[in-house]
């Protein structure tokens, strides 16, 4: 089974409803008994991010976001999956239950 990674996309910089969390908690759930779950975790918000860049000497730390922008990633999933038609359908329905956007990206 390849995995994939999907990526909540956020343009509230929100904390989930009450509703989209126990909609989330179902799919997990979902996810679990059927074999597909790997790892999944919320993100803080933006503004608590550092970037850090360690490749010429000392590092450089600056606090941000690394990107300025409207949306953000809120938080992700990866997941096993079989094929493509079948991970697509998974990140479907996990943009259902979040209520956000999902970016689906194999990974290598």
């Amino acid at each position: 089974m390849a995995q994939y990674l999907m990526s909540v996309l956020d343009e509230t910089a929100g904390l989930a409803t009450t509703a989209e969390m126990a909609a989330i908690d179902v799919f997990n759930e979902q996810l679990q008994a059927d074999g597909h779950w790997v790892f999944a975790g919320g993100l803080a918000s933006p503004d608590t991010a550092t970037v850090v860049d360690g490749r010429h000497g000392e590092p450089v730390f600056t606090d941000g976001p690394y990107l300025e922008s409207k949306e953000h990633i809120a938080g992700c999933w990866i997941i096993e999956a079989p094929d493509l038609d079948v991970a697509l359908r998974l990140a479907a329905l996990g943009s259902k239950s979040c209520n956000r956007r999902v970016e689906l990206r194999p990974l290598r």
